[in-house]
């Protein structure tokens, strides 16, 4: 058996690499070195096999009415059970379940996350295989900043107080489910111009924060 330490990332367009744009939409993906899944798995070296499951728009659990992709929970069980053996899975979702049009708070969407964590622990064995449920790492992602786009202001409207809350409500989660958790916005700040998605220098710090969570989780 290979001893390459297997690390799944499951997230939204912070985990794809979106690229802020000033007109907003539509935008294009870092390059694999600059998103921070890519800092990460080289500040991990060759013993990790760092696999990224980022969409762009992806919920915890909501159904989005203008793409039926998005839902994580929906996909999340399928994702697990192709990426097996899994070592580590990190859960970095919720920003986009602040949107207005959701009416979700931060405790109901951290009961969502509660969902995907369950669905992690579940997913031992896999589909005719036999593997141990993974270590599970959930990561609350950093505050939204402030939109110049008049129809992202519009979407994400009270956006900004629900992701300042995540952080509390996702630790009480992790600590009432006995799993892991790292707030991103204790390292880093939403800095891309659009006010969603991140430069990439809070992409490398990031990318290192986690390396350092990643080592001392499977160590």
């Amino acid at each position: 058996m290979s001893n390459i330490k297997n690390v799944l990332c499951f997230g939204d367009s912070l985990t794809w690499g979106w690229i802020p744009q000033p007109h907003s939409v539509p935008s294009q993906r870092y390059a694999p070195d600059v998103r921070w899944t890519g800092v990460m798995a080289k500040a991990l070296g060759e013993e990790f096999h760092v696999i990224e499951e980022g969409l762009n728009a992806r919920t915890v659990n909501v159904d989005d009415p203008l793409d039926p992709r998005l839902n994580g929970s929906a996909y999340f069980p399928t994702a697990l059970a192709s990426h097996l053996p899994l070592d580590l899975v990190i859960i970095m979702l919720g920003s986009n379940n602040t949107k207005a049009a959701f009416n979700q708070s931060a405790q109901e969407i951290a009961e969502g996350m509660s969902l995907l964590v369950t669905q992690a622990y579940r997913c031992a064995g896999g589909v005719g295989a036999a593997y141990s449920a993974p270590k599970i790492l959930v990561v609350s992602p950093p505050p939204l900043g402030e939109m110049p786009d008049p129809w992202f202001q519009v979407m994400y409207e009270g956006g900004h107080e629900k992701t300042l809350e995540l952080p509390e409500y996702y630790q009480m989660m992790a600590n009432f489910l006995k799993v892991n958790f790292f707030d991103a916005g204790s390292v880093i700040k939403t800095d891309g111009c659009d006010g969603l998605h991140l430069t990439p220098e809070s992409n490398a710090v990031l990318g290192r924060a986690l390396a350092e969570q990643v080592l001392k989780i499977l160590s």
